[in-house]
């Protein structure tokens, strides 16, 4: 479930409008999906996108950790002021970019392949954001139309926090405290949704 900013947020004296920004998005014909976009501020706050047009995306929040992580890489990459291109005969793996926004400051680069071990770290970072919203959108479509199904994508992102694979996981305490709250699904859904919450919770902490 997309949700809005309050209005007034601040951090550290500014607006989240002011707010440094990191962008990624990777271009890939063929794949699933297709192309991906994630924007997130300094403040933690992230959108997510399957297409560049979307005016409605999928709004979630990273922990301080996490976002101060990826902006830590993303100055190591000195703002994405560098190429970061291998230029080897390497397999075709989508064009991604990174952009860096400060105020007037707008930094890009794009590439393929990249040996550069902070540039792989900060891509498997987004990387990571996509599949935990892919696990998203698969428990959001069960939810709603597949409740036999709810189980086997409750498996699937266990499998993914066990992996260290999970990205933000208090965005999905809404959802599955309803699974946990509702006697429609079965018995073992429910319990499975409520230890991930309880787990969620924990981690939160």
């Amino acid at each position: 479930m997309n949700w809005a900013w309050p209005l007034l947020v601040t951090v550290c004296g500014l607006s989240a409008a002011d707010l440094p920004r990191i962008f990624y998005s990777k271009s890939f014909p063929g794949s699933a999906p297709a192309y991906v976009a994630i924007t997130l501020d300094k403040g933690g706050r992230a959108e997510y996108k399957e297409d560049a047009g979307d005016d409605n995306p999928l709004l979630f929040q990273l922990t301080e950790k996490e976002t101060a992580q990826i902006f830590a890489l993303a100055e190591k990459l000195g703002r994405f002021t560098r190429p970061l291109e291998a230029n080897l005969k390497v397999a075709n793996t989508g064009i991604k970019t990174f952009r860096y926004q400060s105020g007037a400051e707008k930094n890009e680069v794009k590439f393929n392949y990249s040996l550069d071990a902070d540039a792989r770290l900060l891509w498997d970072w987004f990387e990571r954001i996509v599949e935990t919203e892919q696990h998203y959108f698969s428990l959001q479509r069960a939810a709603r139309y597949d409740k036999l199904g709810v189980n086997q994508a409750l498996l699937l992102l266990e499998a993914c926090r066990d992996r260290g694979r999970l990205v933000a996981p208090q965005q999905f305490l809404a959802i599955l405290d309803r699974i946990a709250k509702n006697e429609s699904y079965l018995h073992m859904a429910r319990t499975r949704a409520a230890g991930l919450a309880d787990s969620f919770r924990k981690t939160a902490e």
